[in-house]
């Protein structure tokens, strides 16, 4: 029961979030929160339009701010609470993230029914890069592997 109540209070402030970025106009009605061992380590709005950075949804803003807090890129450990079923951009920083677990509000189609569409997006995964909506080209392939040769060979450098 008490854990079911820790939950409901979390996501009540990612919705309450949503709600205040509403009424303020500072972005787009959605809200995180991250959490680890019944603490709040972070919490965003979403800021789109108020930063003019199309990335900075709710869910990866609560992440850049939780990673400040905790001072690593690995949030093990943590959930995170968001008003709406992240889009691919926040499900693939989720996961890079390493957040155990996601609960979320709205659906993917509540969003869409309001003008969020990202179906369009999963869509695209689909396709081979050949016929995506987005031109693909590699460059310079044999000059790139070059960092990423470097990289193998540095003994000391971060795991991933």
């Amino acid at each position: 029961m008490q854990d079911t109540l820790n939950h409901e209070k979390f996501m009540r402030m990612a919705l309450e979030l949503a709600e205040q970025n509403v009424s303020s106009l500072k972005g787009g009605p959605f809200g995180a929160v991250i959490v680890k061992d019944g603490a709040v380590v972070a919490r965003s709005a979403n800021k789109v339009t108020s930063t003019n950075d199309p990335t900075a949804h709710a869910e990866v803003a609560a992440i850049r701010l939780a990673c400040t807090e905790l001072g690593t890129f690995d949030l093990s450990g943590c959930v995170i609470y968001t008003s709406c079923e992240p889009c691919p951009m926040c499900l693939g920083a989720i996961y890079w993230a390493r957040i155990q677990t996601i609960y979320y509000g709205n659906t993917k189609e509540d969003a869409a029914a309001i003008g969020f569409d990202d179906q369009f997006i999963y869509e695209e995964l689909e396709k081979p890069m050949s016929e995506r909506r987005l031109e693909i080209v590699q460059l310079m392939r044999t000059e790139a592997n070059q960092a990423f040769q470097e990289w193998v060979r540095a003994e000391s450098r971060p795991h991933y």
